[in-house]
């Protein structure tokens, strides 16, 4: 009850006719365009920063309505296909607009977070989550409070998945983060206290101690 009630709450943003569209296509996905449907919640994602946070689970249960009723998958694919497509044009996109950049990569991450093939994450979203992260540790991204928050979030959410997947790409990623970190590139003090919360949270393997919980968050309340 929970969980539908969440659904129903998230697709309140949406205009009547889509409304209509993403409820059938939770309960008779078979009866609309599923291609339609994916594309319809990446814009909506990429518009909504609050909405692609939660997307996944919204995906996810399609998916699992889609594979109960007819043993297809014509919306993961609508939907990996959309989010390629939004891949390889990344750097418009970031270009064009910064908040629409975060939102794809927290929508990506999300999707990464929720959809499993035999119980494991896909490896088909390893290396563009991977390379989303990577430019979000740039020195020009970590100068935006905006793109520090997106890169630390997601890596609270994905980080332990993505480094078992491939642990050297996350090793080097790490090693960007504590270079902008420790080099004088320009940070603002919240940025330089997410970058250390992420960095000791990774080193005590993805789990924040509860003395740092008790500093870290104190001083984001401060």
């Amino acid at each position: 009850m929970g969980e539908t009630s969440r659904d129903e709450y998230k697709i309140q943003s949406f205009d009547a006719e889509t409304q209509q569209l993403l409820k059938t296509a939770l309960k008779d996905p078979g009866a609309v365009d599923l291609e339609k449907v994916a594309n319809v919640i990446v814009d909506h994602s990429l518009q909504d920063c609050v909405f692609s946070k939660e997307a996944g689970r919204m995906c996810y249960a399609i998916i699992q309505a889609e594979s109960k009723q007819a043993g297809q998958s014509v919306f993961r694919r609508g939907l990996l296909d959309r989010l390629q497509r939004e891949y390889q044009a990344r750097e418009q996109l970031r270009a064009r607009s910064r908040q629409s950049w975060v939102c794809y990569v927290t929508f990506i991450c999300n999707i990464f977070d929720y959809l499993r093939v035999n119980n494991m994450p896909m490896m088909a979203l390893v290396n563009p989550v991977y390379d989303c992260l990577f430019q979000l540790a740039q020195p020009e991204s970590l100068s935006r409070e905006e793109e520090v928050d997106c890169l630390v979030l997601q890596l609270h959410r994905v980080g332990e998945q993505l480094e078992k997947m491939n642990g050297q790409r996350m090793d080097e990623l790490f090693v960007l983060i504590r270079d902008g970190f420790l080099l004088p590139i320009d940070l603002s003090s919240l940025a330089r206290l997410l970058l250390l919360e992420i960095i000791e949270f990774r080193a005590a393997g993805w789990k924040t101690t509860p003395a740092a919980h008790k500093y870290y968050y104190s001083e984001v309340l401060d």
